[in-house]
């Protein structure tokens, strides 16, 4: 890697700890429908997927055209289930840190335009992420369209961006993209490969600092 000038987040399981909140949603859509919850294998793509995609592969073909709703009139995903998301520890400091000291940052995640503000309205973060690029723009990972539109909005070749990522998908977007791949892994667990892997924002800024130019401790408030 180079001179890193701009970092892009994937959002659940990185800019935010949703697991219990996926889980939670897809299961009251089942519910809903009288359905059983989601098996394993389920829950590890609906993480991963759009909500569109994991709709679709969890629920029977006939309640397919519901699909538009279910965030909605079924469950409304904003009073319902965001109070179930988390920040990930260390987020908003890391992001602080780096608008500080100049660093761009945008959002490149598999939710749609809608879930994705609901993160950033839930939260009042702070408006550091230009462009957010979510799945409604026509660019679903591990498609590199969006990772691609990132670069042209801000003039900046692959080697100058990186992906911060927790899944095999968001991996395959980087490579696709041509950028290098920060895998963030949930302590104890394990997670895909990465040009940097870290188990914490404290470890990923003091590997990626260096590349960037800037201090690797969080400044004292």
């Amino acid at each position: 890697m180079g001179r890193i000038r701009g970092v892009a987040f994937d959002c659940d399981g990185v800019m935010i700890s949703s697991v219990e909140a996926n889980r939670e949603f897809y299961n009251r859509i089942l519910a809903h429908y009288g359905l059983p919850p989601m098996t394993p294998e389920q829950e590890d793509y609906a993480f991963m997927a759009t909500s569109r995609q994991a709709l679709v592969r969890i629920l029977p073909e006939r309640l397919h055209g519901d699909i538009p709703r279910m965030g909605r009139e079924i469950v409304d995903y904003r009073t319902e289930i965001m109070p179930y998301v988390k920040l990930y520890p260390g987020f908003l400091d890391f992001a602080a840190h780096l608008d500080r000291h100049g660093i761009r940052m945008a959002v490149l995640t598999n939710r749609t335009r809608g879930g994705m503000q609901a993160v950033l309205d839930f939260f009042s973060l702070p408006s550091y992420f230009n462009p957010v690029v979510t799945a409604s723009s026509g660019f679903s990972k591990p498609d590199p369209g969006g990772a691609l539109l990132i670069l042209s909005q801000w003039g900046l070749s692959p080697e100058e961006v990186v992906y911060v990522g927790d899944s095999e998908v968001d991996r395959l977007t980087a490579e696709r993209a041509g950028v290098p791949f920060a895998a963030l892994h949930s302590p104890g667990r394990g997670g895909p490969c990465g040009d940097v892997v870290a188990e914490s924002y404290a470890e990923l800024l003091e590997r990626l600092a260096p590349l960037m130019n800037i201090p690797s401790a969080l400044e004292k408030a």
